[in-house]
């Protein structure tokens, strides 16, 4: 039976706090901050750090402000939960420094934190949307559309927006608050994103289209 909800066709369809959730997506020491993880093995962190964090710390502010719930995914990657394939993966392509193992530095929050009340939904796999924590968190808040942050956009960013997409979420990837290990690899996401999933828009979009809605609240009421 086709659908007879209205779609979500634009960028302030698709952001309305009505339906919208902000998933902020491994911000974490071991993949941002000097001496992780990413630092290690050679990544260009100079624009996460001096752009992409401070772009996404408005943004989260702003979706505050709007009334927007804020999701943080945290990942962890102890050994008990790495599974055959992602060792040999690791192996392979001598990747095996160990990363977001918990209680450790690496694995907390970098310059972003919940609030209290916001949740924060534990992944041990590229895509927070694999088990049950986030999809039912999503189902009981009536979430319909999601906006994708954080890092690495090529790996975990993506995973959640394929996934989500594949489980008939919309969702929008806000370009300029993601980074990746490389600016190809962050690129190279964003036209596969663009192309097959949903839209690329940037932090000052989406702002504008969340000041627009709360003001709008404010003249009815």
């Amino acid at each position: 039976m086709a659908s007879t909800t209205a779609l979500l066709r634009t960028v302030a369809d698709k952001v309305d706090p009505q339906h919208c959730a902000l998933l902020v997506i491994d911000v974490q020491n071991d993949f941002a901050a000097p001496g992780g993880f990413f630092d290690q093995i050679g990544a260009d962190l100079k624009v996460v750090q001096q752009e992409r964090v401070p772009n996404l710390m408005r943004l989260i502010g702003a979706a505050r402000d709007a009334g927007v719930l804020v999701i943080f995914v945290q990942a962890i990657y102890d050994p008990e939960h790495l599974s055959d394939a992602m060792r040999e993966r690791n192996a392979r392509i001598g990747s095996e420094l160990p990363r977001c193992r918990s209680g450790s530095w690496g694995a907390e929050f970098y310059r972003v934190a919940p609030e209290p009340g916001e949740p924060v939904v534990i992944k041990h796999r590229y895509s927070a949307m694999v088990g049950p924590e986030l999809p039912e968190l999503l189902r009981e808040r009536g979430i319909r559309s999601l906006l994708l942050t954080g890092i690495a956009t090529d790996t975990c960013v993506e995973s959640a927006g394929r996934d989500a997409y594949f489980r008939d979420y919309y969702v929008t990837l806000v370009g300029d608050c993601c980074g990746a290990a490389t600016d190809e690899d962050h690129r190279g996401a964003l036209k596969r994103f663009h192309r097959d999933y949903g839209p690329v828009v940037d932090a000052d979009e989406v702002i504008s289209a969340w000041r627009s809605t709360v003001a709008a609240a404010a003249k009815s009421a």
